[in-house]
Order: C-alpha cells, then structure tokens, then sequence
C-alpha cells in the first residue's frame, strides 16, 4: 500500500518502515534516547526564552531611555522658543552699513 510521507512525498511506502503505525514497537533504548532528545529540545526552548525576555526587557530599558531623552529635548526646545519670543527683534539694518547705491 503506497501512502505519502511527511512531507507529500509520494514514494515513501509503508512498507519501508518509515511510516510510523500503532502496531510498531519501540524498543526501551529508542524510548530513551527520544525522551533524551525531547529534553535537550526543551533545554534549548528554555533557554531561547530567558534571552528572549532579557532582550524584551533590555528594549524596554531602551524604549523608556528613549522617550525621556525626546522629553528633555522637546523641553529644551520650548524653552528656547519661549526666550526667542520674550527677546524683541533685532532692529532692522540701517542705511550706514550698506554700500551707497549707484543711483
């Protein structure tokens, strides 16, 4: 009987052994040696996460550190505009300092 493999492949039969039935047994050694893969995946996972959410929590830092830095640089800003409203203007250039016009 021909039946597709995992990934569509039509040319995997069942016959090969590579399909995987109820009826098949597993030896203690093969349970094993899966239980020792599936804990060091799950040591891996563990680990992706704690740096996952050290990272998350870094960004966060960087994020807050951000938002107060454009804070203090609007603040210095509307400072600034508020002494150069305060401040009258400069008065226009007098006819002295220009060149004579050629008149």
């Amino acid at each position: 009987m021909r039946m597709s493999g995992p990934n569509g492949d039509p040319s995997i039969a069942e016959d090969d052994g590579v399909i995987i039935t109820d009826e098949d047994e597993f030896s203690e050694e093969e349970y094993t040696a899966i239980n020792s893969m599936l804990d060091q995946i799950n040591s891996c996972l563990d680990d992706l996460e704690e740096r996952n959410d050290a990272l998350n929590g870094k960004l966060h830092e960087l994020l807050e550190s951000n938002r107060q830095a454009r804070q203090e640089f609007r603040a210095q800003l509307t400072e600034r505009d508020q002494k150069d409203q305060k401040r009258p203007p400069p008065p226009p250039p007098s006819n002295e300092d220009s060149p004579p016009s050629q008149a």
